[in-house]
């Protein structure tokens, strides 16, 4: 029998429209962003289904509208596929990811989720703010070289190993001047550098100011332990603690995501029918990267 992966998507899969055909079509989508607006103190449904990009872009948005765009997603399988849910074994999500995965596997409340995923974003944009920082995606290079690259570059500014996705794609984070010299870098060397569009060095240490504000939203929330594993983004490993769990969902603001590792974990485990569940297609293209023959399956309308 096939051992079922869930995977959630993070920041950068975005759009204007979001969300809408899920709220038009099941009423418990439409539910979970009643309930978000409430919650948050604004219209999310408004700004997901209608923009402008400018700012549904901004991390302290972007953050709660993917969250709960990735739960609405659920309601497809709940209708069409109820068993796929219920016989699901595991599950993982990319960095913001990680919460809605959490949420999923009964750790976090949908409300305790969103006003942390909230307080989150809001700390996150804060430090990026403080920092002129980005980060920039390096793909064709093997992780050694990459890292030399980095070393290199960070002479020039901070900058660390912010992602580690897949093999020859390995995200950079840092500040601005070395995350253009990393490019050039990576380019002489015979890879490919993509800058990404984000607020600033998420997984670094420039966002050590929102560890600490994620610290205290996290202290008002009851975090039970997971009915399913769910992979930290920190250790690529499940924890059913959950003081483990809030210390790394922490740590995880100003550490690495090991997905590579997280998702080679899931397989090692079993894990052989995957389904990313919310927008966007960037982690089934990744995993296709890790294992060329995997099964995964798109969720989202």
């Amino acid at each position: 029998m096939s051992k079922i992966a869930f995977l959630f998507p993070g920041q950068g899969v975005q759009t204007v429209g979001m969300g809408r055909a899920l709220a038009e079509k099941y009423p418990e989508a439409r539910n979970l962003y009643n309930r978000a607006n409430e919650i948050l103190g604004f219209d999310l449904a408004k700004v997901s289904f209608e923009g402008p990009a400018e700012k549904l872009d901004s991390t302290a948005i972007s953050q709660p509208a993917i969250f709960v765009a990735s739960l609405a997603a659920l309601e497809i399988l709940k209708t069409d596929s109820p068993s796929t849910i219920s016989n699901c074994d595991m599950a993982a999500g990319l960095s913001l990811g990680e919460y809605t995965a959490l949420v999923f596997a009964d750790c976090l409340t949908f409300e305790d989720g969103l006003r942390v995923v909230q307080k989150r974003g809001e700390a996150m944009q804060a430090a990026a703010d403080a920092t002129p920082s980005g980060m920039v995606s390096i793909l064709l290079l093997e992780q050694d070289k990459v890292e030399v690259i980095c070393a290199e570059a960070a002479t020039t500014g901070i900058l660390q190993v912010a992602n580690i996705l897949a093999p020859g794609n390995i995200v950079l984070s840092g500040e601005k001047e070395a995350c253009v010299r990393a490019a050039e870098l990576a380019e002489e060397q015979g890879g490919r550098a993509v800058p990404l569009t984000v607020a600033g060095a998420f997984h670094t240490d420039i966002m050590k100011p929102a560890d600490n504000k994620l610290a205290e939203a996290l202290k008002n929330c009851e975090l039970k332990p997971p009915r399913i594993p769910v992979y930290s983004n920190v250790d690529a490993s499940t924890h059913d603690d959950p003081e483990i769990i809030r210390g790394l969902l922490v740590n995880q603001v100003v550490s690495p995501v090991l997905w590579e590792a997280s998702v080679n974990a899931m397989l090692q485990d079993g894990a052989d029918a995957f389904y990313e569940v919310g927008p966007g297609r960037v982690l089934r293209g990744l995993l296709k990267r890790i294992k060329r023959k995997a099964d995964c399956t798109s969720i989202y309308n």
